[in-house]
């Protein structure tokens, strides 16, 4: 018998906390950044906000000659730290949803009507706590509310195990919970806007969704029994199965299909403005054309005025001048000392933070400048991440990291960066075209085509070859299932 030995090699790369805590800072939308800052300033009191109007004397630059630490990089791997696998920290690519795609559309960015948002008032965080002073609860479950709603992942979702939140609540605040407790202020939470919010999965989320829904009847009952037992085969778009189990007809797992695809898959991801209904977007970036000339600005929330605690610089100045410590005191001065240090790495944090968003953007809006000029979105160029992150010198994890969750504002409307980014296809004469393009020309013609005899993907990829687009039927029918576009005889009506 033959013995059979496999090596599995894993990337590791030594990452200091101060480079964990930029690239996390880098994760987080503009509308989380305050709630962010906050929670920092909170566990730290040597760091602080500079009132308006004060001047604040301190010399970062200064502080850290000081202590002989150095400012720190991205890429940089020289630490006295521990080993730190860095799959866990970085994201590659799309966001994990499978091959079920659900759209942008969700948000109300460029496809839909280009309006502008309003500034936004209340942050997702903030909606969360003002429902929570709704319910009527006593300490104990208040406490397991507020841990639960803080570990909220971006997107709305409630990831971390129960085991893990009664862990927290005992080695944090000193609570104990059991399972039972704990899944009933979930089930709570689950109630609040936007619904969705608190789900483990995607599944969960869709589900809770379309359970609340105001419009019951027979095709919604049928959506949710979509989700509950063909939820694999609907992410892989085998629909025949889905009909077949159901015993439903084209027409109804069409609207199924329109039903489930309109709801949200991350209802953290919006801002909500509590004197309307609506949902907006906090932009980070704004770009404006001034007589042709873009003008690339950060979103003023971007930027606070942060500074180290005089106090406990004057403190640590007073521990020192004593000759002689005892145990005590070296304990608070090796406190005092950590605290700044602290303060310090955060408040370099969110300077390179400004840095590397500000960086990211100015590349894409160079490299596409022409849409940002004319708003038409077949002027933009085939664009991957790779290009973004040679023009900024910026590993590609770090340029994802910032096109996943950041909005620019531009005189079209409100895009996510993602939107900006496709890849190439050649037309006829050998010239590069984004498949963006490509998509938008598919769209046309299937928007133009008659709804009694709707074009098949071999008619659709004749009509594209002929336009000079060398394309496969089979990638036809991937951009096509990418724009959620059903085929021919779902598309039929009579």
């Amino acid at each position: 018998m033959a013995l059979h030995q496999g090596l599995q090699h894993k990337l590791l790369q030594k990452l200091s906390p101060q480079q964990i805590q930029l690239m996390k800072l880098l994760q987080i939308p503009t509308a989380q950044l305050e709630d962010r800052i906050k929670e920092e300033m909170e566990e730290n009191p040597a760091l602080e906000q500079v009132e308006e109007g004060h001047e604040d004397e301190f010399d970062l630059k200064d502080e850290f000659t000081e202590t002989g630490d150095e400012d720190f990089e991205l890429d940089g791997s020289e630490s006295e730290y521990e080993n730190i696998d860095i799959s866990d920290y970085v994201h590659e690519g799309d966001d994990d949803v499978g091959d079920y795609k659900l759209r942008d559309d969700n948000y109300p960015e460029a496809d839909e009507g280009r309006d502008i948002p309003h500034k936004v008032e209340v942050s997702f965080n903030e909606l969360m706590i003002q429902q929570l002073g709704l319910l009527k609860l006593n300490d104990k479950e208040q406490k397991i509310a507020e841990q639960i709603i803080g570990s909220l992942d971006d997107d709305g979702y409630l990831r971390r195990e129960i085991n893990s939140i009664i862990d927290d609540l005992a080695f944090r605040q000193n609570i104990e919970a059991n399972e039972k407790q704990i899944q009933k202020i979930i089930v709570l939470v689950q109630e609040f806007d936007p619904a969705g919010v608190g789900a483990k999965n995607l599944q969960e989320c869709l589900l809770i969704q379309l359970r609340r829904s105001s419009d019951k009847n027979q095709d919604t009952s049928l959506a949710i029994k979509v989700l509950e037992k063909y939820f694999e085969e609907f992410t892989k778009k085998h629909y025949e199965k889905i009909q077949k189990g159901l015993n439903i007809s084209d027409e109804q797992l069409r609207i199924i299909i329109s039903q489930i695809v309109k709801l949200n898959p991350k209802p953290g991801m919006l801002s909500y403005d509590s004197g309307s209904g609506e949902n907006y977007i906090t932009p980070d970036f704004f770009i404006n054309n001034n007589a042709g000339k873009l003008e690339l600005s950060l979103n003023g929330k971007n930027a606070p005025d942060l500074r180290v605690s005089e106090g406990y610089r004057e403190m640590l100045t007073e521990y020192d001048k004593g000759s002689k410590k005892d145990k005590r005191q070296k304990e608070a001065v090796l406190f005092i000392k950590q605290k700044l240090d602290s303060a310090k790495w955060f408040i370099d944090a969110i300077k390179q933070r400004q840095n590397t968003l500000l960086n990211t953007m100015e590349a894409i809006m160079n490299y596409q400048h022409s849409f940002f000029i004319t708003g038409d979105e077949t002027e933009l160029k085939p664009m991957i991440l790779k290009d973004v992150a040679e023009k900024t010198d910026l590993d590609i994890s770090t340029v994802s990291r910032v096109a996943n969750s950041k909005f620019v504002q531009t005189e079209f409307g409100t895009y996510r960066l993602k939107y900006f980014f496709s890849e190439s296809l050649q037309t006829e004469s050998g010239e590069e075209v984004s498949t963006r393009e490509v998509k938008k020309i598919l769209s046309d013609i299937i928007n133009e085509e008659s709804k009694k005899n709707p074009h098949s993907d071999e008619k659709l990829t004749d009509m594209l070859q002929e336009k000079g687009y060398n394309i496969a039927r089979r990638t036809v029918a991937k951009y096509r299932e990418q724009l959620n576009i059903p085929v021919a005889r779902l598309r039929k009506t009579l």
